[in-house]
Parts: C-alpha cells; sequence; structure tokens
C-alpha cells in the first residue's frame, strides 16, 4: 500500500498543480494546503460512518467538508448533529443548500474557515481527507482538544504518531473512476483526552 499512497500523492499532486498550490497558500488568512477538493465516494462517506460507529448522540466535526456529504449522511442515515469547515466559500453554500434537500439542515452547520481555529473539545468524531502535512500539523490539536474516547476516521492518509484502532481496506469503483486509483484506506482512531499521552504508533512496513 506504499506504492500506492505515494501515487495518490502525486495524482493528488498534479491536480492541484504548482499554480494552484500557490494560489491556495496565499489566500484565506495564509492557511496550509490539504489538498485539492476530491468528492468523497458515497461507499467510502458510509464507511466511514461505519468504521466510526456514527449514532444520535454523536457531534462529527468533517475538517475539509468539501460539498458537505459526509456531514450530511452523518445527520440524514445515523441522526448525528454535525459541523463541515471548509475554506472555499462555494462548497460551503453548496453544502448548505444539500442540507436543506435532505431534511437535515436543523441538525448541521457548515463554516467557512480555518480548521485550526475550530474548537474541537466538544467533539465526539472527526473525519479527514487531507494530505499528510495537514495531518501532522493537526495532531497536536487533536491531542490537546478532543475528549477522552473522541474517535477520528482518516480517508487515505494516516496520522502517523497515532496508534490505529483500526484500520479497513475496500476499492470504490467510484473513486477509481474519479481518480484512477480504487484502493482506499480508512485509518481509525481514539483520543486519549486532553494531557493524556498518545503512544507512538509503532512503524510498521507499509505505514511510511
Amino acid at each position: 500500500m506504499v506504492a500506492r499512497r505515494e501515487a495518490l500523492l502525486a495524482l493528488l499532486g498534479l491536480w492541484l498543480g504548482p499554480g494552484r498550490a500557490c494560489a491556495a497558500s496565499s489566500t484565506w488568512n495564509e492557511m496550509p494546503d490539504g489538498g485539492p477538493y476530491v468528492p468523497t465516494p458515497q461507499l467510502v462517506v458510509e464507511r466511514m460512518l461505519e468504521l466510526a460507529k456514527v449514532g444520535p448522540k454523536d457531534l462529527v466535526y468533517d475538517l475539509g467538508s468539501g460539498d458537505g456529504r459526509l456531514v450530511i449522511e452523518a445527520a440524514r442515515r445515523h441522526g448525528a448533529r454535525g459541523v463541515g469547515v471548509e475554506r472555499d466559500a462555494d462548497l460551503v453554500e453548496r453544502s448548505r443548500a444539500g442540507a436543506i434537500k435532505a431534511g437535515v439542515a436543523d441538525r448541521v452547520r457548515f463554516l467557512r474557515g480555518d480548521i485550526f481555529e475550530v474548537d474541537l473539545r466538544q467533539t465526539t468524531v472527526v473525519t479527514l481527507y487531507l494530505l499528510p502535512e495537514m495531518m501532522l500539523r493537526l495532531s497536536p490539536k487533536f491531542r490537546a482538544e478532543l475528549p477522552a474516547g473522541a474517535r477520528i476516521v482518516s480517508h487515505d492518509f494516516p496520522l502517523t504518531d497515532w496508534p490505529q484502532a483500526a484500520m479497513l481496506q475496500f476499492d470504490s469503483e467510484e473513486k477509481e473512476q474519479n481518480l484512477g486509483i480504487g484502493a482506499t484506506q480508512l485509518f481509525l482512531y481514539r483520543a486519549p483526552g486532553p494531557g493524556a499521552a498518545v503512544p507512538r504508533s509503532p512503524v510498521s512496513p507499509g505505514s511510511r
């Protein structure tokens, strides 16, 4: 899976392109770039929510929420409350319209903002599809803010300094059509709570 992840990184880099990368890093309060907007396939959305065991008592934060589909599905299919944080104003508006259409606008919110500034202290589930550099930068925030037992589910790119609670691998036909790479990995982590140490994840073959 190392080669697959490297190929995916290369593909996303080509999709973003050097010009777009520079533009993205110099706008919206100099936010670092988590990667291009890539819609998460429906199968991946469903399995991310299933892996986190999302239910009606959960508050789900999707960091880099795109068109909002993951937050909307968390509310529509699992009865959860949700917040999507996204820097692209057009995607935020699309997300809000999607929530109204799905009948869950009373259970979800979509914010245009910096994912490093959002308050995660009440969050029970965090979902992510962000590039590795962003994952590393978010790790200290998760340690400092997430309550004990909160679940983190990351699509394709792991939190390399956290021990995995579970990992799921499968193929997505929709992802194959969109990206040319259908192989998918989902990583589940559990927060120990503010002030508690997170044991360093052992390095295993395929984790680099």
